[in-house]
């Protein structure tokens, strides 16, 4: 790509520096192996977190680690449902100050605040079918990031994921998917893991298009700069709803 070619994320951002007043109203990693997002402990008896009690997650590694604790928590039927009480509502009134954007599939079964048992203003969620990317997503995300200042982006994607099922159906059967949905399996179709049948190559393909998209993300100049300087890391990973466990896909 040319260097001086002017890219989605860079127009997005000079038309956000144009209109600074909109801050007003918007603002105020462990390694897994394949395993959970992390080990950090849940304990029922932890204390709720409050603005005064506990610091809000300020690294990568912190939002990880937070995350982690929280989807402990989900899956274990832990829930704190934290940051929900009339003293954070008011607090959040003047601003918010989100430690991770999460870009999710549209599942009803799958919201990011649940599975990670957070709370009002700690995420930034930004959700499509199959975490399909087009110029809203881009600058959604691109906006946690370059005017928030959120240090971790996780790609989100999920265990029987719809979108992806039907591009690899479409693929399969050559057929016109309705209206706008074909957009969605036309994003998707190129990840599709062909080696793989049946339920499988499903399975498969959804992990493919986590990878994808997380690194389409992380290749975009102004997110890849945050990288270059450790401000930043945009990781993949994927909700087992047998399980409700969140892993990170390498």
């Amino acid at each position: 790509m040319n260097s001086q070619e002017d890219t989605p994320l860079r127009s997005i951002r000079r038309a956000l520096a144009r209109r600074s007043l909109l801050r007003g109203g918007f603002a105020g990693a462990v390694a897994l192996g394949g395993t959970a997002l992390a080990t950090a402990p849940a304990s029922a008896s932890t204390p709720r977190r409050t603005p005064v009690s506990t610091p809000r997650p300020t690294t990568a590694d912190e939002a990880l680690r937070e995350l982690a604790a929280g989807n402990r928590r989900w899956r274990t039927y832990r829930e704190r449902h934290p940051d929900e009480t009339p003293a954070v509502r008011h607090s959040l009134v003047s601003g918010q100050h989100p430690f991770a954007v999460v870009l999710g599939c549209i599942d009803s079964r799958v919201p990011p605040e649940l599975v990670f048992d957070q709370g009002l203003g700690d995420l930034m969620t930004v959700r499509s079918a199959g975490e399909v990317l087009d110029e809203a997503v881009l600058g959604s995300v691109a906006y946690g990031v370059l005017e928030l200042g959120i240090p971790l982006v996780v790609v989100l994607g999920h265990q029987s994921c719809g979108a992806v099922k039907a591009a690899v159906q479409a693929d399969l059967s050559g057929e016109e998917l309705p209206a706008h949905i074909q957009y969605l399996a036309d994003q998707i179709s190129p990840f599709i893991d062909r080696g793989k049948e049946g339920d499988a190559r499903v399975d498969s393909t959804i992990d493919a298009n986590i990878r994808a998209v997380r690194s389409r993300l992380a290749a975009e100049p102004d997110l890849a700069a945050k990288i270059a300087s450790g401000e930043l890391a945009v990781i993949g990973a994927r909700y087992e709803l047998t399980t409700q466990l969140v892993h990170r896909v390498a």
